[in-house]
């Protein structure tokens, strides 16, 4: 059926593009002046994005990148609060890939459909995709995707671990030797400890909620991520900052000397060249390491995917707009000025990516066995009920806190109750 969807695409991008081209007639934007689409995304220091935004300006609409709050909660909330008053300034929406659930559910957001839906999945990795999908529809397309990789420094640690207990116990010896042994990782009481937990439930063959996210099903998967993370947070390699530590803390703490590991997403490795080039020497990367021994890790996926507000005037040239800011040539600039990682899979194995990004092949491999978060309108429940309930992780109690969360989050998937 896909294929029959791209054999079929050029035809009906052509009839797109009529239909855009009439749209704009109507609009007034055929007499000299151009329309304007609004992208409202996150606030990006690197310059990729106001790059994509020109790029994909054309002479029939100028795309203007709206930057939203710093904070993914407080990006979420001006969405929110503009679509729920049926703003018609939004045009191309930055969504986190947790939000597509319940944007779609309320109706927010239009489904890619016919040529659309098309051009937005070919070549695509599939957990992307997935992130992007809510009932069987695509309801954005994969901008930029995200996961973290384990960076070490291969003076203290010639060959690196594979799995958690591995790498907790060669940092517990580098400890005894008294050489910088920190295992640096988010444990602060918010989204990123979520997902450090999510990661280890999926690595251990579980997940959160069940498939039709009706009901939660950590069972040994999530007592063995509680394990974890209490192991760690209890030992000498747990950084004495880890209750109120976030990704930049992490780097810091790496670029600081005082770490010998740094679970982290590939931002860090241009941070690292730039700040301190002698780290920068012995600053590698693997594989997030495993739960069980020869069983791959399952690196919850992160990054952005495009939506077209419901109420855009303009929905059709927003479309096209949508696939340029994420096309080829933009993805590749996103990657090696940010550091976030294609969601086109072919742009793995091009020359122009892996000159500045020559950790592709792991970030690839990690996409490819990765895992995403609960997909449910509620997610913004659900991770606070997890996050309230792992955080500090030195203070967690594996089959106490296993009780809580799975009461907690039928509470939370009901509606009843009071949220932590």
């Amino acid at each position: 059926m896909r294929r029959r969807g791209i054999r079929r695409a050029a035809p009906v991008l052509a009839a797109a593009a009529l239909l855009a081209s009439s749209v704009l007639t109507s609009c007034g934007g055929g007499g000299g002046g151009r329309l304007t689409l609004r992208f409202y995304n996150f606030p990006d220091n690197s310059g990729a994005i106001q790059r994509a935004a020109d790029h994909c300006s054309t002479k029939q609409y100028r795309v203007e990148y709206d930057k939203l709050p710093n904070d993914a909660d407080g990006q979420r909330q001006q969405l929110v609060r503009r679509l729920a008053a049926g703003d018609s300034s939004l045009d191309i929406l930055g969504l986190d890939v947790t939000w597509e659930a319940e944007f779609a559910e309320a109706g927010w957001i239009r489904p890619w459909t016919g040529a659309h839906r098309a051009a937005a999945t070919k070549g695509t990795l599939k957990a992307p995709i997935e992130t992007a999908t809510w009932k069987g529809k695509l309801y954005a397309v994969p901008y930029n995707s995200n996961t973290q990789l384990l960076w070490y420094r291969s003076d203290l640690v010639p060959t690196p671990p594979k799995t958690w207990d591995e790498m907790i116990t060669m940092a517990e010896k580098l400890a005894k030797q008294h050489k910088p042994h920190l295992i640096e990782i988010q444990g602060a009481q918010y989204e990123g400890v979520t997902v450090w937990f999510n990661s280890l439930v999926a690595s251990a063959g579980g997940s959160i909620l069940n498939s039709d996210a009706s009901k939660p099903s950590l069972g040994k998967a999530g007592l063995k991520a509680l394990q974890i993370m209490k192991r760690l947070a209890t030992s000498p390699a747990a950084d004495p900052s880890l209750s109120v530590q976030q990704e930049d803390q992490n780097r810091l703490a790496m670029e600081g000397g005082s770490a010998a590991f740094e679970l982290n997403y590939p931002f860090v490795y241009p941070s690292m060249k730039g700040d301190k080039p002698k780290l920068f020497k012995n600053f590698k990367y693997t594989q997030y390491p495993a739960v069980t021994a020869g069983a791959p890790s399952r690196v919850t996926i992160g990054g952005i995917d495009l939506a077209i507000s419901k109420y855009s005037q303009h929905p059709e040239l927003a479309f096209a707009a949508a696939l340029c800011l994420r096309n080829r040539d933009n993805q590749i600039v996103a990657a090696v000025k940010g550091g976030l990682p294609p969601t086109l899979e072919s742009l793995y194995s091009s020359k122009e990516l892996a000159k500045d990004y020559p950790f592709h092949e792991a970030i690839l491999t990690a996409l490819k066995n990765a895992s995403v978060r609960p997909k449910t309108p509620a997610y913004q429940n659900v991770s606070i009920v997890i996050s309230h309930n792992v955080s500090p992780p030195n203070s967690i109690n594996p089959s106490g806190a296993l009780n809580t969360i799975e009461g907690q989050l039928k509470d939370a998937l009901a509606s009843k109750g009071l949220i932590p």
